[in-house]
């Protein structure tokens, strides 16, 4: 089957192209989804406490605003439940095609497109958007003797719900930002619970509130109304950008998460373990109101030697110490700089995005790559970010590829590919201003790939990003007629 376009992934991404597609003319598509439902990392992400860090004001679509978030940072569930609510009311939902895991997609130069072989059959398509994100892949530690423990163990991604934790002894590898979620959770009701930190986080008050009954009424009735308070919510945590951006700035913010910390934490000894020792936003800086105390709590343990063994019954640490466990709850993230779709995807000369790329993605204004014609990336290389929403770099992308699409049809052009000089000039661009940020401190982090570099954030802020985004640029790109 033939499609103008084919969209790989319904999470934010997926969803938001197609239907910004449709409303562009460009209705001829396909969204390939290889869950059974859409949603992407809201749908599998359901483990306790699951909830969004930004703001619910600007984790949404600007064209469809919610005028009844009920609460300033929502839950995994009512996001889930906002995408399909979009999916529908756009009518981009009968675009998806479930259950169809890509494979493969090559570009045919012969035919000008791609070629697409999913697990339900195969497409070919002129355009390909890959949307599949970076929060998809868990990343799964290699711990010696795994494979003996008597228990239950699952990563947070795939949280089995069949698992009863109450009056079990529960070890929790990881302390990022979905475990500072899952902790405050589960802390009541377990027996016992142990968090195994390798790095203490910098974390940040939540403040998070219910909405009022006023203000979902105002929403609705006064024209303009949440517009305002998304901007207003915009630009408050867009001025964060300057801490990033100049570490001595974040010195401040620093003094804040430091008194967040003694307000949770009355031991020295555990405020102690739990105090960073690197400057805060080199890592992902979290947020919670209720992480610190539940860590505080009498049932609680957190250890920070290393893990040097998983036994049938428990946890052991370098120091010798066996850590009794029933479950074991991998918080320990995704991979993020070495996507498995990087290895699916062959452009030009055959090879793939991953052997291109050689640990370390790339890509002109974190969209297009050379060798690779008709292919976008949604939240691509260097579209990360440490300070606001991600759907608003989403949006950006978007109306780039919109731009290009417009420009191809109105030109009578086949195919673009950014130039290799183009690509290297901007990805050099990217690593000058990334050298002068908080990222650049020294820390290891996620953010960092194979070789060493920062190939997964943004470093400006998302206006910047915005601006950059506005106009397709055909002089940076070969022109296939």
């Amino acid at each position: 089957m033939h499609v103008r376009v084919a969209i790989v992934g319904a999470g934010f991404g997926g969803i938001g192209a197609a239907i910004r597609l449709v409303q562009g003319g460009f209705d001829d598509i396909v969204v390939l989804e290889r869950g059974e439902d859409l949603g992407g990392t809201w749908r599998d992400n359901s483990y306790p406490g699951c909830a969004c860090d930004v703001p619910s004001q600007v984790y949404s679509f600007s064209f469809a605003l919610k005028p009844d978030w009920t609460s300033t940072y929502s839950r995994q569930g009512e996001i889930w439940q906002y995408l399909r609510e979009c999916a529908q009311r756009f009518g981009v939902r009968d675009k998806i095609r479930f259950g169809a895991d890509v494979r493969r997609a090559e570009w045919d130069a012969n035919a000008g497109r791609w070629r697409i072989a999913t697990s339900v059959g195969e497409w070919t398509a002129d355009v390909l958007i890959a949307a599949a994100g970076p929060l998809n892949e868990p990343a799964m530690p290699k711990l010696p003797g795994m494979e003996t423990f008597q228990g239950e163990a699952f990563h947070s991604s795939r949280w089995d719900h069949d698992v009863e934790l109450a009056g079990k002894r529960v070890a929790v590898i990881g302390t990022g930002a979905s475990a500072v979620q899952i902790v405050p959770a589960i802390q009541p009701v377990v027996e016992r619970l142990t968090v195994f930190q390798r790095t203490a986080a910098w974390v940040m008050p939540r403040n998070e509130r219910a909405l009022r009954k006023w203000e979902h009424w105002a929403y609705r009735r006064i024209p303009g109304a949440q517009r305002l308070m998304r901007t207003v919510v915009y630009w408050s945590i867009e001025a964060t950008v300057l801490g990033f951006l100049r570490p001595r700035v974040m010195r401040l913010a620093q003094r804040m998460a430091l008194a967040n910390l003694r307000r949770g934490v009355r031991d020295p000894r555990l405020r102690a373990k739990l105090t960073p020792d690197y400057a805060m936003g080199c890592k992902r800086v979290l947020r919670s109101d209720d992480y610190y105390p539940a860590l505080a709590r009498d049932n609680v343990d957190v250890v920070t030697d290393g893990i040097a063994e998983v036994r049938a019954g428990g946890v052991v640490t370098r120091d010798g110490v066996e850590h009794p466990a029933d479950v074991i709850v991998f918080g320990t993230g995704f991979r993020v700089t070495d996507l498995p779709i990087a290895e699916r995807i062959r452009g030009r000369d055959g090879r793939s995005l991953a052997e291109r790329w050689q640990g370390s993605p790339q890509a002109y204004r974190g969209t297009t790559v050379s060798g690779f014609p008709n292919l976008f990336l949604l939240l691509g290389p260097n579209t990360g970010l440490g300070h606001n929403s991600v759907v608003l770099m989403i949006e950006s992308q978007i109306n780039y590829v919109l731009g290009a699409l417009e420009r191809m049809r109105l030109d009578g052009v086949r195919a673009v590919e950014p130039t290799a000089e183009a690509q290297a000039r901007f990805v050099a661009g990217v690593d000058r201003r990334m050298a002068k940020t908080v990222w650049a401190t020294g820390c290891h982090s996620w953010y960092i790939d194979a070789t060493g570099r920062n190939s997964t954030l943004w470093p400006g802020s998302t206006w910047r990003f915005r601006q950059r985004m506005k106009r397709f640029d055909l002089a940076a790109y070969e022109v296939i007629a």
